[in-house]
């Protein structure tokens, strides 16, 4: 009997997660590829082509050969700036982004020093300073 009861509620534990997944909302990929419009929702305006490229990030990005001399700059300053590559690459993007949105030197300098210091890596302003020149000189100049 005991063994019954529970194939029961087992049961009726299914029975009641599938009455449920009825009122789950549609899969995110669905609500993408077919937005759903109401009677009372505006209708989208409508986009016309342009000649321009799309732009892809305004951030500028080394190519392989900057890459190279960047990290070859960097490791200059402290081998331990490019313990992880990626990440001083993304860090020296940022620096760059400073650069071009015309930053006075001593922010771009601090933001640098700020963005390069973590883990066993303290950046001193001597440092964040030829940090900077690096980052002007590989790709961002």
């Amino acid at each position: 009997m005991d063994k019954k009861k529970w194939l029961i509620v087992g049961a009726g534990v299914l029975v009641l997660g599938g009455f449920l997944s009825l009122f789950e909302d549609k899969p995110k990929a669905d609500a993408e590829a077919k937005p759903s419009t109401s009677a009372s929702a505006p209708a989208a305006p409508t986009v016309q082509p342009t000649s321009e490229a799309p732009k892809v990030s305004g951030i500028p990005s080394p190519d392989a050969a900057q890459t190279v001399a960047l990290v070859a700059a960097l490791k200059a300053v402290d081998p331990a700036l490019v313990a992880k590559e990626d990440r001083a690459v993304s860090r020296a993007r940022d620096t760059c982004l400073d650069v071009r949105e015309n930053k006075d030197a001593a922010t771009v300098q601090k933001n640098a020093g700020a963005r390069f210091t973590g883990g066993s890596v303290t950046v001193t302003d001597d440092q964040a300073a030829k940090i900077v020149d690096a980052v002007k000189t590989s790709f961002c100049g």
